[in-house]
């Protein structure tokens, strides 16, 4: 995925088309070229209003661990997958569970579960 085309889609921050970023660029990492770029882009996206695109944004960080093998900025996407874990959303749950199961895999992390609150 074309960089300058990231950008404008960043711009327009529109939730149906930069749902498909994170995806696309995390599978295919740029690292050569732009070492740490998809990881950036992944860590903006992760703290998006729109649960899709917060949801995939954390999944990134999964496929970054399975594809690139490297994780730039550790202590943040740790907080931001640990903090997807625990979002009140069931999406963004279930892709930060599929996030942290690759980190753990890949990258032998150790990830804090969350407490589940009971239901009121």
């Amino acid at each position: 995925m074309p960089i300058d085309s990231i950008t404008a889609a960043l711009a327009r921050n529109a939730p149906d088309e930069l749902l498909h970023i994170p995806i696309a660029l995390s599978m295919e990492p740029p690292e050569e070229e732009h070492p740490g770029y998809a990881e950036k882009i992944c860590r903006e996206l992760a703290v998006h209003p729109n649960f899709n695109v917060r949801g995939n944004a954390i999944l990134g960080f999964g496929h970054l661990a399975r594809t690139a093998g490297i994780i730039w900025k550790p202590k943040e996407v740790r907080a931001l997958v640990e903090a997807g874990l625990a979002d009140p959303d069931e999406y963004v749950r279930g892709q930060a569970e599929a996030a942290a199961d690759d980190l753990r895999h890949f990258l032998k992390w150790k990830l804090k579960k969350p407490k589940r609150q009971p239901p009121a």
